[in-house]
């Protein structure tokens, strides 16, 4: 079934391919697809990061005030997801559902050069061979190593733009620099990764990466746009509720004739 699955994805690169005749042009064609496929669950999973990143120092408090009862810490965790309509399960769940459809990516693009019907695995001039990978294209020269130096860039670069673009608006030092630390040694591994990695797959990993920060920066930016719009029409009501009393000075009595 795995197999079916994988050969039908084949299917749909070399559809694109009988088109635009580059293997490396048909593999970001498909990759715009699968990004526009998954967009509906990226844009949930965006809207729930912003979603704990409002709630988090509440979390924190949470954390530090019940240090001593873990059940009433629950209980009041669960309380404040309740109060900001947060699921947890809302970041994890859409990563979970695109997981098949890029592990059967990855493993098509990393068997493709054994297939009999690929010809000339190339990316017009840029990559000559995207079944090559960056540690075996260093055998042949600096002048061939470079465009798989630039895919592991990419590679990698794509894995830690994400967390700096997250953590530049987080007013926890701590918590921002311990996430820009993960997200350095994440890059370092990826890397490591990418070292041994067809640049097929390095160039099906980094257009995607590409196009999935574009989509979380416009959730995200959609998503403070409704916060401020929602902040001024509060602050709208308020206006609109208060009332200014002034008291009307007190007339004098007439006195009385005698």
């Amino acid at each position: 079934m795995w197999d079916i699955f994988k050969d039908w994805i084949f299917s749909v690169i070399q559809f694109f391919y009988n088109f635009c005749n580059d293997w490396g042009l048909a593999i970001i064609i498909v990759t715009i697809i699968f990004r526009i496929i998954v967009a509906p669950l990226m844009h949930k999973q965006a809207k729930s990061n912003f979603q704990m990143q409002k709630i988090q120092p509440k979390i924190a408090e949470i954390q530090q005030k019940y240090s001593d009862d873990r059940v009433r810490m629950g209980e009041e965790t669960q309380k404040l997801y309740a109060e900001a309509k947060f699921n947890p399960l809302a970041g994890c769940l859409p990563m979970l559902l695109q997981l098949p459809i890029f592990m059967a990516l990855f493993q098509v693009l990393r068997e493709m050069g054994d297939r009999e019907e690929v010809h000339n695995f190339t990316f017009y001039n840029l990559v000559p061979n995207l079944v090559e990978t960056p540690s075996g294209a260093l055998g042949q020269g600096i002048g061939a190593f470079i465009p798989y130096l630039i895919l592991m860039l990419v590679f990698a670069g794509a894995t830690f733009l994400p967390m700096v673009l997250q953590q530049m608006k987080n007013g926890n030092s701590q918590q921002r620099n311990q996430t820009l630390i993960m997200g350095i040694i994440m890059t370092v591994f990826m890397l490591w990764i990418s070292w041994g990695s067809p640049a097929g797959v390095l160039l099906f990993w980094g257009v995607s990466s590409l196009i999935g920060i574009g989509q979380n920066q416009f959730t995200l930016y959609r998503c403070r746009k409704k916060d401020r719009e929602q902040e001024a029409e509060k602050e709208l009501v308020a206006q609109e509720v208060s009332v200014n009393v002034v008291r009307k000075p007190k007339k004098k009595r007439p006195k009385k004739s005698r």
